[in-house]
């Protein structure tokens, strides 16, 4: 029974999705499914079906996992859509879960334009976020042509993208619209479901596994032997058509720049103005912006920014001993930075490859210091859910006049959140 239902969470026809639901939190009332005792856990950064998910987990599957796994909360960010945003919230009210709602892109900042900040190899370009949206539905024109504008500006890189790679990998060649697309929902094709497109149009060009392994060794500059074992192993032969022929060096890779990103500060009031709540993506403080770390907070600081991000898993899930205390030294620092400035932290592994954590271990000895302060971040985020659909959020009117402080605000929403 769990299976089948499971399946039809994560169908692609959000009527098949919606009638799945019904029936999980149905089954969760009568008994017949059974949610896990209540816990600390929480996972603030998922990707979902409607972006890329490495398990093509929906909206409604996500609030499902959070609810038989006993999550403390949940939240989704889609990268340039807001589409899953009505879906999952609707998902959590049902099943009673704490929820989140964002978008992540690639924006510019000018001010570390000679840097490089948390996009391996594009100085001045930021992977950034907006958290706290209500619903997929925009509140003026302005905002709803920002985020058509991002999602159209994304679709053409991914356009450009395959036509570069193609040139590269004939005759193994996609048709956009027939090939890619129809690997998401609402057709918001990233680079993954592009890899994942090469591969499908690989094994039908070459249905012998000996030609595939022939074609990929060509291609993608390695042996014969581990062509063979990666035409075997769908994860890593995608992760490495991405880091051949998409990243920097590869023959797909288009420089970015300044015109090819919102401006931090415009995307800032855009999530503003949609009643978000603008926030740093940390990666992992070894970079040169993020090495002047305090520095970087306090400019986001005065661009609007009042949350940050972190994947704790990249930070000391490491197996190198010494790359591993760096990290750690720089995650501690960073709390630390948030912490002083009374600014909250959510915490996630954004599930948007193969083989990444459902949700942090939070019972790693590396990250027990840190439980409480993820956990506050996840209780304010999510009563802002709650309270932006009452002109009460955390960036409102309201509370700037209610509040002397960010230290008195931030208790306030956080006994709100653990309370709902």
């Amino acid at each position: 029974m769990n299976n089948d239902i499971e399946k039809r969470l994560n169908n692609f026809d959000a009527t098949v999705r919606k009638d799945a639901l019904k029936e999980v939190v149905d089954h969760f009332n009568t008994g017949k499914l059974k949610a896990a005792e209540a816990s600390k856990l929480h996972n603030m950064h998922c990707h979902t079906i409607y972006s890329y998910n490495g398990y093509a987990f929906s909206p409604s599957y996500i609030a499902y996992l959070a609810k038989k796994e006993g999550w403390f909360a949940a939240g989704i960010v889609d990268f340039d859509v807001l589409d899953a945003v009505d879906e999952f919230l609707n998902a959590c009210k049902m099943l009673n879960i704490r929820a989140l709602c964002g978008v992540e892109t690639r924006a510019y900042l000018n001010e570390f334009s000679d840097k490089v900040i948390n996009s391996p190899g594009e100085p001045g370009i930021a992977y950034h976020m907006g958290i706290g949206f209500t619903s997929s539905k925009l509140p003026s024109p302005d905002t709803i042509n920002f985020l058509k504008t991002m999602k159209e500006r994304a679709a053409t890189r991914t356009k450009v993208l395959v036509d570069k790679v193609n040139s590269f990998l004939k005759p193994v060649i996609l048709d956009f619209e027939k090939d890619a697309a129809p690997l998401t929902p609402k057709g918001n094709v990233t680079e993954r479901h592009v890899c994942e497109a090469y591969e499908n149009k690989a094994i039908e060009i070459f249905p012998n596994k000996t030609d595939r392994a022939i074609f990929w060794s060509e291609k993608l500059g390695i042996n014969i032997d581990e062509a063979n074992q990666l035409i075997n192993d769908s994860v890593a032969l995608q992760g490495l058509i991405r880091s051949k022929t998409m990243k920097s060096g590869g023959v797909g890779y288009v420089k970015a720049g300044p015109e090819s990103f919102p401006p931090v500060q415009e995307f800032n009031n855009f999530i503003i103005a949609s009643g978000g709540i603008p926030t740093i993506a940390w990666l992992n403080g070894l970079t040169p912006g993020e090495q002047t770390a305090e520095k970087l907070v306090d400019h986001h600081i005065t661009l609007g920014a009042a949350a940050l991000n972190i994947i704790p898993d990249r930070n000391w899930n490491i197996s190198n001993i010494e790359e591993k205390q760096q990290k750690l030294k720089e995650l501690k620092r960073i709390i630390q930075i948030c912490e002083d400035r009374d600014m909250p932290i959510i915490v996630g592994t954004e599930m948007n490859a193969p083989g990444l954590k459902l949700v942090d271990s939070f019972e790693a000895i590396e990250l027990k210091d840190y439980v409480d302060i993820f956990v506050k971040g996840a209780a304010i985020m999510t009563a802002h859910t709650i309270l932006e659909q009452e002109g009460k959020g955390y960036l409102s009117k309201w509370a700037a006049n209610k509040f002397e402080s960010k230290s008195e605000k931030n208790k306030y929403f956080e006994n709100f959140g653990r309370n709902l």
